[in-house]
Order: structure tokens, then C-alpha cells, then sequence
């Protein structure tokens, strides 16, 4: 039984002999052991996408550039930013205006006012859309605009 938990404790810690930041091995494996998952745990909530071995391998930095579905998998059940992985694992994409107008959907709202800021709408533009808005509010609400 002893046995047992050692080689459970084992598997929750970092796979990596030595943590280095830079490589995207030693940051899964040190996501995974802040989160207190085990190599198998991390299986079982990706669906088998990721497999312990797989995992293991990953984080033993004997796999560096594993497929952006197993990065988006890991992503998922680590939390962590799939941007992150990416980049880690040396898939960098150029910033579009169409990725930027994505980012901007789903930022928080006081990132969203820079976005309306940078678009330099007329005046009337501006009040078109402050009204559709409170147009939109009142539908959600229940209430009719007077």
C-alpha cells in the first residue's frame, strides 16, 4: 500500500527532472501539479484525447510540438490558456484584424469600450448604436423604450 501512494504522490508532482519555464513540457507538468492532477486523472477529463503516456512523454519533453487538439485538450482541463500552449509549443500565428475583432467579443466589458473607441464613429453612428443597444436592453428586460 505504501508503495502505492508513493508512486501516486509521484505522478501528481512534476514529470520533469528539472523545471524550466521556457519549455512546454515543464509548464504543463507544473499546471498539472498545481492543480493536483495525476497523469491519469488529466486522461480521464480529456476523454482519452490525452493519453497518460502520452502525457508523460509531453512533459518529459520527449514530444515538443504535440497537435493543436491535444493542446486544446490539455487547455481545457488544465485552465490554462490554449494561446499559451501554442505558443510553447512554436505554433505562432499572425494577429489578424478577424482574430482581433474575436478577442475583443470576448474581453471583459472595460476592454470592450477601447474597441468602440478605436472604430472612430461620426457622431450619429454613435448614437445609432447607443440606441440599438438600449433598444436591445429594453427587449431583454421586458420593458418598451418611451
Amino acid at each position: 500500500m505504501a508503495k502505492k501512494s508513493k508512486s501516486s504522490a509521484k505522478s501528481v508532482e512534476s514529470a520533469s527532472p528539472s523545471y524550466d519555464p521556457s519549455t512546454l513540457g515543464s509548464y504543463i507538468a507544473a499546471i498539472r501539479g498545481v492543480r493536483r492532477l495525476t497523469l491519469r486523472a488529466v486522461e480521464e477529463a480529456s476523454g482519452g484525447e490525452v493519453s497518460n503516456a502520452y502525457l508523460s512523454q509531453l512533459e518529459n519533453n520527449r514530444i515538443t510540438r504535440p497537435s493543436p487538439n491535444v493542446l486544446h485538450a490539455l487547455a481545457r482541463v488544465l485552465v490554462i490558456p490554449y494561446e499559451t500552449l501554442m505558443e510553447k509549443a512554436g505554433y505562432h500565428s499572425p494577429v489578424t484584424p478577424e482574430m482581433e475583432v474575436l478577442r475583443a467579443a470576448s474581453a471583459p466589458k472595460s476592454e470592450k469600450a477601447s474597441v468602440l473607441a478605436s472604430e472612430k464613429l461620426t457622431q450619429d453612428e454613435e448614437e445609432s448604436l447607443l440606441e440599438y443597444l438600449a433598444f436591445i436592453r429594453s427587449r431583454k428586460s421586458g420593458q418598451t423604450k418611451s
